[in-house]
Order: structure tokens, then sequence, then C-alpha cells
């Protein structure tokens, strides 16, 4: 559980920064911006494991590529769902969710 708990601040965190780096991920506000990242956490701890089994023939097909496609529909679901979040286009969900993923995975290393 805690494991779960620092893997969702993490990616957040690599929220945050990821929306700052003005690829198409933007948020109007503090509040929309934790908002996005909790129900991001939402849906990564909830729904991920779902798609990513209903998935796992096209991610054993394409060696685990289409698992960046999983992320990025999952960031742009979120997107439709928090008010103030947007992601301009599928190509910028995809790319943010590669980026959210490197981000999360490098502080996860300093941090630990």
């Amino acid at each position: 559980m805690r494991r779960r708990v620092r893997a969702a601040l993490l990616s957040g965190l690599a929220l945050v920064v990821v929306a700052q780096l003005g690829i198409g991920v933007t948020a109007h506000g503090i509040g929309a911006l934790v908002a996005a990242a909790l129900v991001l956490a939402a849906v990564n701890l909830f729904v991920r494991p779902l798609v990513t089994l209903l998935t796992l023939p096209l991610n054993m097909l394409t060696l685990g590529v289409f698992s960046w496609v999983v992320s990025g529909l999952l960031l742009w679901a979120v997107a439709a769902v928090v008010p103030g979040f947007e992601v301009r286009g599928f190509l910028a969900a995809v790319v943010a969710a590669f980026l959210i993923g490197l981000v999360s995975g490098v502080l996860g290393w300093i941090l630990r």
C-alpha cells in the first residue's frame, strides 16, 4: 500500500513537471493540477490494471509499445473528466504519458 501511495505522489509530481513543459498538457490553476493528479492516481490504481489485462494481446504483439498508447488514452480520459486540465490531442497525450513515466521513474530512483 505504501508503495502505491508513493507511486501516486511521484506520478502527480511528474504531472506538474510535464504540464510546465508546454507540450500540449495545460492546467488552469493549481487546483486543476491537484485534481488531475488525484484522478490520475485513482485511474492508475483502479482502471489501468483492467485495461492492461484487456490489451495484453496487443501489448505482446507490439512488445509493450502499446502500453504507451494505453497510458495516453488514460491521461486523455483524465483530461476529459477534470475541468481546467487539458490535453491537446492524442499524440500530446501519448508523449505526455511517456514523459510522466520517465520523470516519475527518475524521481523514484533519486528518492530511493
